[in-house]
């Protein structure tokens, strides 16, 4: 069981450190669409990371369609906005699909996400917030995505250690 996490022009190094650290606790692979907003070998990206870069598999891209002409089918990739039709935990995630987060000041483009509305979801929020942290939006979906397709069964293989924090 695998998932993609795609950060598209991301700009604090910090929430890429950490969203890499995910990715390694639970398989995932790590996307990244160029611009960055910092150098990869960016200290703050690195303790963000801590010791779990070397069990990411992280994949660079010039833009959103050199990645979408690569594994695009039509229906495995999901757009992250305030603006989503649908709540995450509303549709049913698979094997192999790609959550497609934005940059943090601007989140993902008005063309791409009306272009894909359909396949655009939401965390709900209560109040008056503009947005969640990046790294916590990832984590929220990508669990919900991993509770979906067995998760029980990622644990007893071995693929998730089980340690809480």
């Amino acid at each position: 069981m695998k998932f993609n996490i795609v950060l598209v022009e991301p700009e604090i190094p910090q929430n890429t450190g950490n969203i890499a650290r995910t990715c390694a606790a639970t398989g995932s692979d790590l996307h990244l669409i160029r611009p960055l907003g910092f150098d990869t070998s960016d200290k703050m990206l690195k303790r963000a990371g801590l010791d779990y870069w070397q069990y990411v598999n992280v994949f660079y891209y010039d833009g959103i369609e050199e990645l979408m002409d690569k594994f695009y089918n039509g229906d495995n990739f999901y757009f992250l906005s305030t603006k989503g039709k649908k709540v995450y935990s509303d549709v049913k995630f698979k094997d192999g699909d790609f959550l497609v987060f934005g940059k943090e000041t601007q989140g993902l483009s008005e063309l791409l996400l009306e272009k894909y509305y359909d396949k655009t979801l939401r965390i709900p929020m209560w109040g008056h917030l503009r947005s969640l942290n990046l790294s916590n939006s990832a984590a929220i979906v990508l669990y919900e995505a991993l509770r979906q397709n067995a998760f029980d069964a990622l644990n007893t293989e071995g693929n998730l250690t089980g340690r809480g924090y």
